[in-house]
């Protein structure tokens, strides 16, 4: 993929370096000349620009882009950044760093978000899988809210041990993607077992989360 990141900051950066060792092409753009430092991420392409200009952004070939982020630590520049990809640059699909968690709710369709990350959510919700057993821990939001990806861990003793997949009843709007056992990812098959300390990944809308943990309280 072909992706701009808005802001090259520790932030900005880091995304750039993992996306460019994923083979990706990246673009920096960058407004101030004292975060403008290309040798930090050789690969990428850099631009010193106003990423909230329509005119800076034609020209940086934004239009060419297949995801865009807005990494800066300022919503306003995020939420401009994302409007402007989206209705102007007609990009398929922009990710949007969340700064503050009172903003998140702006960080909608409406604004041209179609991720939006906060960084204090994600951060808690990190905190709350490394300690919770047994419980649902929301991940991250996708598509403005309509969906979120989950997290449970099965306990030692659930009593789903050595049950199959295909007996786990989960509600419509909910479907287990991954199963992750110590070093492996597995994508789950009707026949796989479930195990003791499985962490099991959803996709599910937030109505039917207590559904999700309704199936899991007995087997």
């Amino acid at each position: 993929m072909r992706v701009a990141i808005a802001g090259a900051g520790a932030v900005g950066r880091s995304i750039a370096q993992e996306l460019v060792a994923g083979e990706h092409q990246v673009m920096l753009i960058e407004r101030d000349s004292e975060q403008f430092e290309p040798h930090t991420v050789e690969q990428a392409e850099w631009v010193l620009a106003d990423a909230c200009e329509v005119s800076s952004l034609e020209e940086a070939g934004l239009q060419l882009c297949d995801v865009v982020i807005a990494a800066t630590g300022d919503d306003k520049v995020n939420l401009v950044v994302s409007l402007l990809a989206k209705t102007e640059f007609a990009v398929r699909r922009v990710v949007a760093r969340v700064n503050s968690p009172a903003n998140e709710w702006l960080f909608t369709a409406a604004w041209g978000v179609d991720v939006a990350v906060s960084t204090p959510r994600v951060l808690a919700a990190m905190v709350e899988e490394a300690v919770s057993v047994g419980g649902l821990v929301q991940l991250l939001t996708l598509r403005q809210g309509q969906a979120n990806l989950v997290e449970m861990t099965l306990p030692d003793d659930t009593p789903w041990a050595g049950r199959p997949v295909r007996d786990v009843k989960l509600p419509r709007d909910a479907a287990l993607v991954t199963i992750l056992r110590g070093g492996r990812v597995i994508v789950p098959q009707a026949d796989d077992p479930l195990e003791p300390g499985d962490e099991l990944l959803f996709v599910a809308s937030a109505d039917v989360e207590p559904q999700i943990r309704a199936a899991f309280a007995q087997a």
